[in-house]
């Protein structure tokens, strides 16, 4: 197969990934479309086919093409993702596909993804609980993915399980639809004081990194989240975004909302051209601090628990979520 050939398909399976959901044929030759590629629908249904003879794709009655488990794992072996791109330009990416209404309730929101072995799965909800209970995750719903089962681009291997975390990129997505740009600046270490946030510590700007900065604070054992969420004092991982300030009111109605559907939203929200935590602002920006959606499970890290974690893991329906107080009877029914 041609480097060519094996690029057009390696962008339909990619496609389909991030979808979440089976396509048509129709469909995914207007997302290539969208993304440059000039093709065909006979031509994409001849590739279509190819990939379902290799067990990469499958094929739904009246619903379309879904990506296998083995499709995945081709995926990832391929390093579809641009890896050495910049953080930035995947947050934009996964911002603009995610198609949750918070009106309705209904569509894709952006998850976080932490592997755990399941030896540990008795002790994870006493662990995890308090940081959701104090506010410091982002929102109070989560997934949970057994072995086997895929979330994202990610099949969850054999003896382990997977925690899905609301990422904090979901309000990028809210305030994008409702027609408010945002600019995700920094991922930092923010000091917790007093209940209160504080300071930030250290940053990361998402421009200059392909690395998520929580993902690096967080295995690098920087982060007291537990601490802050037992007695209101600790460092945790969170992020610093700006909106215009003319869109201020609509902002914290969007928040409102999200945090009303249990996604969360901000935890300190600035004033128009004000520093915000010392940090600066545009003139006629408002600047706004989010805690990380993978601040839920720092404390285990924090308590040499290793886990394997990856940031804009991928979209998933919002039905499959479920409130954190349920995460140890589910845990209890795995096999």
């Amino acid at each position: 197969m041609s480097d060519r050939v094996e690029r057009k398909r390696l962008l339909m399976m990619k496609i389909l990934r991030e979808s979440g959901s089976p396509l048509s044929s129709q469909r995914i030759q207007e997302q290539l479309t969208s993304r440059g590629m000039d093709i065909s629908e006979r031509t994409v249904r001849f590739h279509l086919q190819a990939l379902d003879n290799q067990g990469f794709t499958g094929y739904k009655e009246k619903k379309g093409r879904f990506l296998t488990p083995r499709g995945l794992m081709e995926l990832s072996r391929a390093h579809v993702y641009d890896r050495v791109g910049f953080l930035s330009s995947k947050i934009d990416e996964m911002t603009f596909r995610m198609t949750f209404n918070p009106e309705t309730a209904e569509g894709t929101v952006l998850v976080n993804l932490s592997l755990v072995e399941k030896r540990y799965r008795d002790a994870l909800g006493d662990k995890i609980s308090p940081v959701f209970s104090s506010g410091l995750a982002h929102g109070s719903l989560m997934a949970l993915v057994d072995e086997g089962e895929s979330i994202g681009e990610s099949v969850i291997p054999r003896g382990m399980v997977g925690l899905g975390t609301v990422c904090s990129i979901t309000f990028n997505g809210a305030l994008i639809q409702a027609g408010i740009p945002v600019t995700s600046v920094f991922g930092g270490l923010l000091e917790i004081h007093d209940k209160a946030p504080d300071r930030f510590t250290a940053v990361i700007k998402y421009d200059g990194t392909s690395l998520d900065p929580l993902e690096i604070y967080i295995t690098s054992g920087m982060t007291s989240t537990a601490e802050a969420a037992r007695n209101g004092n600790g460092l945790i991982g969170a992020s610093f975004r700006e909106i215009p300030s003319s869109a201020r009111d609509r902002v914290k109605e969007t928040d409102a909302r999200l945090k009303g559907r249990g996604l969360g939203g901000f935890l300190k929200m600035g004033y128009s051209s004000q520093a915000l935590l010392d940090i600066p602002v545009g003139d006629g920006r408002t600047g706004l601090v989010i805690a990380g959606g993978l601040n839920a499970v720092a404390p285990l890290v924090e308590d040499g628990i290793t886990i394997d974690s990856k940031a804009l893991s991928g979209l998933i329906d919002y039905s499959v979520l479920f409130s954190y107080e349920e995460l140890s009877s589910r845990l209890s029914r795995l096999k």
